[in-house]
């Protein structure tokens, strides 16, 4: 039992990563508009803090504060999906799609994330 769970955070510490390089690329991307620098700087710190927040709660030195770490997490993963549909919302059709598909991840992380925490605070 306890392999499985060390497996799953292993492989989500994992997707956190990938989705993270894949922001910060379709980032690169779009870059090329003045316009959306700020916006695309602030998709890149806001996914980047889902997975940093998930590693650091390994650091915490209490239940509570574990939990806290995942929640800040849960809290970005909804910041990352409000940015990444500012930007589905003014960049070209041919790049929509990409964004569309992150924007997807984006849901299913925090919906990974809401669970947990549930999970943490026995309400599940």
């Amino acid at each position: 039992m306890q392999n499985d769970k060390e497996k799953f955070k292993k492989e989500f510490i994992g997707r956190l990563i990938k989705f993270t390089i894949k922001v910060i690329k379709l980032g690169e991307e779009i870059k090329t508009n003045r316009l959306m620098w700020s916006t695309i700087d602030q998709v890149i710190r806001s996914a980047g803090s889902i997975g940093a927040n998930v590693v650091e709660a390994k650091a915490s030195s209490s239940k509570k504060d574990y939990i806290k770490f995942f929640e800040i997490a849960l809290k970005s993963a909804n910041e990352t999906i409000y940015w990444l549909m500012v930007i589905e919302e003014t960049i070209d059709l041919e790049k929509k799609e990409k964004f569309a598909t992150l924007k997807q991840e984006a849901i299913e992380i925090a919906k990974i994330l809401g669970s947990s925490v549930l999970t943490l605070k026995n309400k599940k």
